[in-house]
């Protein structure tokens, strides 16, 4: 079984969404100054998107762990 594309892409955002505000906060807790962590946060944001996303594309190409589901006939 594959992933399409845009499945890839929409769990890209949300785990960044989630991610990017962990960065936030510890980033906050370790400055002290919310438009620094607000920056560092906005600029892991993208970077690690990009990295999410090719990442996410070529486990898709791996069988490790996978089970093929039946095929049925009709």
């Amino acid at each position: 079984m594959q992933e399409k594309a845009y499945r890839s892409v929409i769990k890209t955002i949300s785990w960044r969404t989630v991610g990017t505000l962990d960065t936030m906060i510890i980033s906050y807790f370790i400055t002290g100054n919310l438009i620094m962590a607000a920056s560092i946060g906005s600029i892991e944001v993208v970077t690690k998107m990009i990295l999410y996303y090719f990442h996410e594309r070529a486990w898709n190409k791996i069988s490790l762990g996978r089970i093929k589901a039946p095929e049925y006939q009709i």
